[in-house]
């Protein structure tokens, strides 16, 4: 935290475990720059792929291993809930299948 930081909150759940990697899932309550790269480098587990807040030893891949599976926001004129889902890159679950083996 800093003197100019806002409050960030960030909700995470292991849902696999590689040795040195983990498949986590993150809520996030606030929407801060960086704010899930900061937060997992800050409890000692930065995202994989991160040469900024990460190791510079890590998985291969084309940057962070960092999805937005689903993006929800009130719309800011018709106050209408809007949620947006994608599925898992294709590099993520080759990833994922080379971890588990």
């Amino acid at each position: 935290m800093t003197a100019k930081g806002k409050e960030a909150v960030t909700r995470f759940q292991v849902l696999e475990r590689f040795g040195d990697y983990s498949l986590v899932e993150l809520q996030l309550e606030t929407g801060r720059t960086h704010q899930i790269r900061v937060h997992m480098a800050y409890i000692g587990h930065p995202v994989a792929g991160d040469l900024v807040y990460g190791p510079r030893k890590t998985l291969h891949g084309n940057g962070q291993f960092l999805h937005a599976r689903t993006l929800g926001f009130t719309h800011p004129r018709t106050g209408k809930n809007l949620e947006f889902s994608v599925e898992v890159p294709e590099i993520f679950k080759k990833t994922l299948e080379y971890l588990r083996h």
